[in-house]
């Protein structure tokens, strides 16, 4: 068979199979896999009889229809049983990804008066007398509503809230995971902006950061934007914010690679919706010498019709020349491209009349907006989104640290600020002595990052450099605590 995809983990199958008992069956399982482009990563007896053998073979594949056609051909060999096949992603999200679990042993009589009746009414009665107390004395000090109305998710599109769950439990579980962040998903059966603003205003007291995740364009700016106004808590739509910083960071490293200064490149961004939008105006923010924004009505400029206020205020601060033509027209020449739209938009030989030493991050999943294969045979720096490339451009560097910083010190909003000094700490994680052109940014693994972006936050927040040991704690719980008496 062939595809066009790369097996990954995400098309991963285990395949319950029963062979005849020879020396050469088993190899001939993993030779029927190998063949048909799958990735055999386990391979398991799980019984065995003197004439049968039952093992559980586990590779990866390209996709569903991939997945189908190994096992087709497996099914086809002689003396082979399949006897099931489990799709490794849907068993992992079983009953969700998830859980609440309790901080307090709750063992005996005096731990329960404590953490409830009668104790509890006195913490009640402090927080009423003194609100602000709540972020010390209940889950808001340490927990983000993770929002969205499922209109605008991944690359799915609009498919709805319920559709929308297994991706907000897997931000939830991230936010845990990398940030030591209690998360939970808070997905609305509504696409009305009247109503989402009201809703979670509604639910902020509970939380100490609002995430808004997956809304679509241009319902997302306003949402934001209303939010901010009305809370007193950081709201923060990684779509935009979260890509926009991880973008900055790579930036800055690539082109220390490739020796050009921010201020001297010309860039393009392919996509002018929420991640476009916000990476754009970042980079303006840091100075960038031109930037070309390219959405599905062409280049925008000065002049175009029908164009959002988003837009147009793009259009109003890019784009020096006015150029008006098409996406190859516009990189030619160019020093950076950044896409972040749809596959296939440009060949190798369009990257081949970029400037010298150019740089190319081809964003869109799965499938980016170029092949980076035929990029890398004419840029000097390739990034993608993809974690089986080098240089993956992953938000998962950016929002567990944003939001622990802001948590760590009570921050009431995100800033611009906190943007730029969050992009500084994931660059210079990799430290340039470290950089070449398939390291440009830190890998999500790195314990380093989320210490490093937090230590930023919390400099802004407070208005200090941020500290040379990043990853030095805050206070300790009995240091915020508030007087008992």
């Amino acid at each position: 068979m062939v595809t066009t995809r790369l097996p990954s983990a995400g098309f991963s199958i285990t395949i319950r199979i029963a062979v005849t008992a020879d020396a050469s069956s088993i190899g001939r399982l993993t030779t029927c896999v190998g063949e048909a482009g799958a990735i055999v990563t386990a391979l398991d007896v799980v019984d065995s009889d003197p004439t049968h053998v039952l093992v559980d073979l586990t590779c990866d594949t390209a996709d569903a229809a991939h997945a189908d056609q190994v096992v087709k051909q497996l099914e086809d060999q002689d003396g082979v049983d399949v006897r099931k096949v489990s799709d490794r992603t849907f068993l992992l999200h079983l009953g969700g990804k998830i859980e609440v679990s309790s901080k307090v042993a709750l063992r005996n009589r005096d731990e329960l008066s404590r953490a409830y009746t009668p104790g509890v009414a006195r913490v009640c009665m402090a927080i009423a007398e003194n609100p602000a107390d709540a972020r010390r004395l209940t889950i808001k000090r340490n927990t983000v509503a993770v929002v969205s109305d499922g209109s605008a998710v991944l690359g799915l599109g609009n498919i709805g809230p319920a559709a929308a769950m297994p991706v907000m439990e897997g931000k939830a579980a991230l936010f845990k995971r990398f940030g030591g962040v209690d998360a939970w998903p808070v997905v609305l059966d509504t696409q009305d902006t009247d109503e989402i603003v009201n809703i979670v205003r509604a639910i902020a007291p509970a939380y100490g950061g609002i995430n808004l995740e997956d809304i679509a364009a241009p319902r997302c700016f306003e949402i934001e934007a209303r939010l901010r106004e009305l809370l007193d808590i950081p709201v923060f739509h990684d779509d935009q914010h979260g890509t926009a910083i991880c973008v900055l960071a790579a930036l800055t490293n690539a082109l220390r690679v490739v020796g050009k200064r921010m201020q001297d490149v010309k860039v393009v961004v392919s996509g002018a919706g929420a991640a476009g939008t916000a990476i754009m105006k970042l980079l303006l923010r840091q100075g960038v010498g031109d930037i070309i924004a390219y959405d599905r009505k062409g280049a925008l400029h000065r002049g175009m019709p029908d164009m959002t206020e988003t837009w147009q205020w793009l259009a109003d601060h890019t784009n020096k020349a006015n150029y008006s033509g098409d996406l190859p027209g516009a990189i030619a020449g160019a020093d950076v491209f950044i896409g972040v739209s749809a596959p296939n938009l440009l060949t190798g030989d369009d990257i081949a009349r970029m400037a010298e030493k150019s740089i190319v991050f081809a964003l869109a999943n799965p499938d980016p907006e170029v092949d980076p294969r035929e990029a890398r045979k004419h840029a000097a720096v390739v990034a993608t989104g993809r974690s089986d490339q080098p240089n993956q451009i992953n938000n998962v560097l950016a929002f567990p640290g944003v939001f622990r910083g802001m948590l760590d010190v009570s921050a009431e909003e995100f800033t611009e600020e906190m943007a730029l000094a969050a992009a500084r700490a994931i660059a210079d994680v990799v430290g340039e002595d470290k950089l070449n052109p398939t390291v440009i940014i830190p890998s999500v693994f790195d314990a380093r990052v989320t210490p490093a972006v937090a230590a930023a936050i919390r400099a802004v927040v407070k208005g200090t450099p941020a500290p040379t040991n990043p990853s030095a704690a805050p206070d300790s719980e009995l240091d915020q605590a508030p007087d008992a008496f």
